[in-house]
């Protein structure tokens, strides 16, 4: 069985090193496509290097550009690729404009298509990670659920008949790097001068466009941070520091301290070190829940809602619009007691990947 990953983006880098170990202790064919969706070296390069995936067989160099620059970019470079590997599945890893762009360049080279973390909804339209899951899973062959909320997402969309629960793989690899943090086997992450690791902390990220293009949201959001009672070490992503240049917005300010992307190994040591989390990251939702840590969303919905029971995660549409007090309490509250159970799998989705992919090629 031949594989062709298409990555592009620092969470696809993430979900592609279990799936890279899976393959490899197999005799099948992995071949691993970068698009350069992101291609900043704290969103991509740190990841080969951290995770110890295999570079990449091809690098398609799209860089950035509006939605429809980039996508159309991924979809004409794609197609000499997959004339040349002809392979039996292209994998295509969530919801970035590199999976949905893999994904339509596969259909229409009649290549079966798999699509991982397939079913997510979050139910906004206003995203475009959202039209492009739904169009990705509505051309798709084989449909590798995280969940069974994903699960039922595609059965009410008449898509049950393609789809498999396959757990989550970011389970995988964040418990795999959680416990090497925990051995000492990782250095002490580069936090935000400022941040020191032995007292509290809350670790935050911000980068959605609904958060980050109105400047009069973003500098309320900024600030509501920047008031909370605790330090707060922001991990400015690259879309964030374009946005507050753009908008003429101050990112350090009061208690924000801010640094740098972290490779996935510090992010996972940074977030254990941390009092709790404030992002409007769908990973990062994730990984906090993961890890035991609680975390204030900074929108009005997930796709992770197993992460909102028991209070481990909570969604928070509007920082600014809270009372300081009840801001600063739920952003600083403690980790609750509720059990998190294992809604995303126990740790070895990516071995399951693969075996699904196996199954549905002999039919």
């Amino acid at each position: 069985m031949k594989v062709l990953s298409v990555v592009g983006a620092r969470p696809q880098l993430v979900k592609l090193a279990p799936i890279a170990a899976a393959f490899a202790g197999t005799p099948h064919q992995h071949v691993i496509v970068h698009t350069g969706q992101h291609y900043d070296a704290d969103l991509s390069d740190v990841f080969f290097d951290g995770l110890g995936i295999p570079a990449p067989d091809v690098h398609l160099g799209v860089g950035s550009g509006s939605h429809g620059v980039q996508t159309g970019a991924v979809l004409a470079a794609m197609d000499k690729v997959l004339e040349d590997e002809r392979p039996d599945w292209v994998l295509v890893y969530g919801d970035t404009n590199s999976t949905v762009a893999g994904a339509l360049s596969a259909v229409k080279m009649h290549l079966p298509v798999a699509h991982l973390e397939a079913g997510l909804r979050s139910f906004n339209r206003r995203m475009p990670e959202e039209h492009n899951r739904v169009l990705t899973d509505h051309c798709a062959d084989l449909l590798l659920a995280p969940t069974e909320e994903a699960m039922r997402h595609l059965a009410d969309e008449g898509l049950a008949d393609r789809s498999r629960l396959a757990g989550d793989v970011m389970v995988d690899i964040c418990l795999r790097i959680r416990d090497a943090v925990k051995a000492g086997e990782h250095p002490a992450p580069a936090l935000p001068e400022g941040i020191d690791p032995a007292a509290p902390f809350l670790l935050a990220t911000l980068h959605r466009p609904d958060n980050t293009d109105d400047p009069e949201r973003l500098s309320a959001i900024l600030a509501s941070l920047a008031a909370l009672p605790v330090p707060v070490a922001l991990l400015a992503h690259p879309r964030l520091v374009a946005r507050a240049e753009e908008h003429g917005i101050k990112l350090q300010q009061g208690n924000l301290h801010v640094g740098r992307p972290l490779p996935y190994a510090g992010l996972v040591a940074a977030v254990l070190a941390s009092a709790g989390v404030v992002t409007d990251s769908g990973g990062l939702q994730k990984e906090a829940f993961l890890l035991g840590r609680a975390c204030s969303t900074v929108r009005p919905e997930t796709e992770w809602v197993e992460t909102l029971e028991g209070g481990w995660n909570v969604l928070v549409p509007d920082p600014q619009d809270l009372p300081a007090a009840e801001w600063a309490a739920l952003a600083t509250r403690p980790a609750p007691d509720a059990p998190r159970g294992t809604p995303y799998g126990e740790g070895t989705a990516a071995v399951r990947v693969v075996q699904l992919m196996e199954e549905a090629l002999r039919g």
